[in-house]
C-alpha cells in the first residue's frame, strides 16, 4: 500500500478527497511527511479519518490541517465533533480553549491526547473538558497516560473533582536530600600527580641539607 501511494504521488496526483477516501484510516499512517504536507486542508472537510494510531508527527501535521479546514466553524457547536478525531495532535493551548466550550470529551479521547499536552493540563481544566464524562475518569486512573497525569497532580486538587482519584502528590512532606560526598579516589589527580612527580627532588634536597649540616 505504501508503494502504491508513493507511486500515485510521484506521478503528480494530488491527495484530494477521492484519494484520501481510498487511503482511509487503514492506510493514513503510511503517509510520510512529504506526502502529508501535500494534502489540501479543505479535503479533510469531505473525508473521515482517524489518525489516533499514527505516529505523533503524523497526528501533529493532520491536526494542524484539520484545524485550518474547520476554522470557519470554530465557534459553532459542530466544531468539536469535526476536530475530535485529530485531537491527538493538539497543543495544550487549544485544549484549554476547548475546555471552555462544554465539549464533554470522552475519557478515551483524553487518553489519546498528546502526552505533553495532557501532562500540562490542571485537574480543573480536565474537569471542564470531560464535563458529563468526568465520572468515567476513575475507571481509567490505573491506565497510562491517565495514571501518569494523576501522579503529577496535587492530591488535594484531585479530591476536589469528587470522583475518587488517588495517587496524586501529598502536600506537607519534606523532601530530604542526602548530601553526596566525593570518595577520595575521585579527587582531582592533577595536584597529587604533581606532588609525586616532585617527590624525588624534594627528598634529594632534604638529604643534601642533612649532609651539609
Amino acid at each position: 500500500a505504501s508503494v502504491v501511494i508513493k507511486r500515485y504521488v510521484d506521478l503528480g496526483n494530488a491527495l484530494n478527497v477521492t484519494a484520501l477516501n481510498a487511503i482511509g484510516t487503514k492506510y493514513i499512517c503510511l503517509l510520510n511527511v512529504t506526502e502529508l504536507n501535500t494534502i489540501d486542508s479543505n479535503s479533510l472537510k469531505l473525508t473521515s479519518l482517524d489518525p489516533s494510531a499514527c505516529s505523533q508527527l503524523t497526528k501533529d501535521i493532520l491536526y494542524t490541517k484539520a484545524k485550518r479546514a474547520f476554522s470557519d466553524q470554530q465557534y459553532l457547536p459542530a466544531y468539536y465533533k469535526l476536530i475530535e478525531p485529530y485531537l491527538g495532535g493538539a497543543p495544550a493551548v487549544d485544549l484549554r480553549a476547548l475546555s471552555k466550550d462544554n465539549v464533554n470529551m470522552k475519557v478515551s479521547t483524553l487518553a489519546k491526547l498528546r502526552r505533553d499536552s495532557l501532562m500540562s493540563l490542571t485537574p480543573s481544566e480536565v474537569q471542564r473538558l470531560l464535563g458529563l464524562n468526568l465520572g468515567e475518569l476513575e475507571r481509567w486512573q490505573n491506565t497510562s497516560p491517565i495514571r501518569d497525569w494523576i501522579q503529577v497532580q496535587k492530591q488535594s486538587e484531585l479530591d476536589e473533582l469528587h470522583v475518587g482519584l488517588t495517587g496524586g502528590t501529598q502536600e506537607g512532606y519534606l523532601n530530604i536530600v542526602t548530601p553526596k560526598f566525593e570518595p577520595p579516589s575521585s579527587a582531582p589527580l592533577g595536584p597529587v600527580a604533581t606532588m609525586f612527580h616532585l617527590l624525588p627532588a624534594l627528598l634529594m634536597s632534604f638529604l643534601m641539607m642533612l649532609v651539609l649540616s
